[in-house]
């Protein structure tokens, strides 16, 4: 796993060990895929670390998976499935 110096102050400030994140992605799925994504395709990953709920965004290339950013997502903007997002109202 490749983490950059950004997504390692991110993971700080939202106090989320890389263990934490390890377990996710170990037990999560694909939930959304963003092919477009530069320089490498990403996707966005729902995992469980214990109870908690995280959203995991990454790329991989070259049998290397580089760590964008990880956060506990909010119920205001996810179905409580956290795989949906909800309709934004306007």
């Amino acid at each position: 796993m490749v983490l950059t110096q950004h997504s390692r102050k991110r993971f700080s400030e939202r106090e989320i060990k890389i263990q934490d994140i390890t377990n996710a992605i170990e037990t999560g799925e694909i939930i959304e895929d963003y092919p477009e994504d530069y320089p490498y395709p990403s996707c966005l990953i729902l995992g469980k670390s214990g109870e908690v709920n995280i959203h995991i965004v990454a790329s991989i290339n070259d049998d290397m998976i580089y760590l964008i950013t990880a956060y506990i997502p909010n119920p205001d903007k996810w179905e409580d499935d956290f795989k949906t997002r909800k309709e934004e109202l306007k």
